[in-house]
């Protein structure tokens, strides 16, 4: 089945990939986004593949395997950094095959007679250094991304859908209902986010559903301005005249004729409100009133970084993996607009 684009839509693409620093940093955004989906694959201790000389292991999405199945000495998790090195001494065509960083998140992998954060190393395949208790600073990194990612995108899908519903509606219907959401927003835009945050952050520990549905009590109000001022504009366009005179219900005008033919509007704010959503989440984590630890938080590392200076690994990667990441969202939402413009494409209904 073959995907139909209307070609209004095939043009629109056509302009947004002739932009070739969004296009470009569209692909290597997509690509984090992979390689953060699957981190498991490429970033993790559990091994990827374990042939024992009789059967054949899967542990990496599988369940716990305890050392005893390998003929180790313990119960609980294997270790399979140093199982790998076992079956090496072993001539029955024993293997293990470990993912390119063999360590997770919250792993510490301390030396004797030195304290971390220790530097990068190829040979320990620490390969951007440790944090400051011993935690692989690329398994860190990526992981605390894939966290950034899903605030981000929960923070985008719940603040859009309140305030393109409720932004249709005030410019729809205009009146009474639409001077009371204003003084509602107005009063509520004045309300101090922060304050907010740190008052729940002493009472409760945060976790990432919480600062989310925080969040969104403060951040919907933004779109709903554009969105009323969009619907309040289309709603005089002769085709939703048509509409009406045929009978279309008021929800029906809204969400399958004004809305689509805004559509260009909401997907240029998709871009800068992902940029928002990990800012605020690397905020919130660096100033202590984000999630608790061990999650891996870029935030974190960042605090990290800053109160030690003397591992310049620490601070270095994240600001570079930051810089990198919201350059690269600030190009494809310039990339957006330009190609999605509403004084460029129109599209009446």
């Amino acid at each position: 089945m073959r995907l139909r684009l209307n070609p209004l839509t095939k043009k629109k693409l056509k302009r947004f990939q002739s932009i070739k620093r969004g296009y470009y940093s569209f692909i290597l955004f997509c690509a984090f986004l992979l390689i953060s989906i699957f981190a498991e694959l490429l970033i993790n201790s559990r091994a990827l593949l374990v042939y024992d000389g009789d059967h054949l292991y899967f542990p990496t999405y599988g369940s716990m395997i305890p050392g005893k199945t390998f003929g180790l000495d313990y119960d609980y998790e294997t270790n399979y950094r140093d199982l790998k090195i076992r079956f090496k001494k072993r001539s029955d065509g024993a293997f293990v095959i470990l993912p390119l960083v063999p360590y997770n998140a919250f792993e510490l992998n301390l030396r004797d007679g030195e304290f971390p954060p220790y530097p990068p190393s190829f040979e320990e395949q620490h390969y951007l250094g440790t944090d400051v208790i011993g935690r692989d600073m690329v398994a860190r990194l990526v992981y605390g991304f894939r966290i950034c990612m899903a605030f981000s995108l929960l923070l985008l899908v719940l603040n859009f859908s309140i305030g393109i519903t409720l932004g249709c509606i005030m410019g729809y219907y205009g009146g009474k209902f639409d001077l009371f959401f204003q003084r509602i927003i107005e009063i509520w835009s004045a309300v101090p986010f922060l304050y907010i945050i740190m008052i729940i952050s002493s009472i409760i520990i945060p976790s990432l559903l919480i600062l989310v549905l925080i969040s969104v009590v403060f951040g919907w109000m933004g779109l709903t301005w554009y969105m009323r001022t969009a619907t309040y504009k289309e709603r005089a366009r002769e085709y939703v005249l048509a509409a009406k005179a045929l009978g279309a219900s008021n929800m029906r005008i809204i969400f399958r004729h004004i809305l689509p033919n805004s559509i260009s509007l909401i997907i240029t704010f998709v871009p800068f409100s992902v940029a928002g959503g990990i800012g605020a989440l690397t905020a919130l984590d660096y100033l202590g009133f984000g999630l608790p630890a061990p999650t891996p938080s870029w935030g974190e590392l960042l605090q990290q970084g800053t109160n030690n200076l003397q591992a310049i690994w620490i601070i270095s990667s994240t600001v570079l993996a930051l810089i990198i990441v919201m350059v690269s969202i600030t190009f494809i939402g310039e990339a957006v607009r330009e190609g999605f413009d509403p004084k460029l494409h129109t599209t009446f209904e």
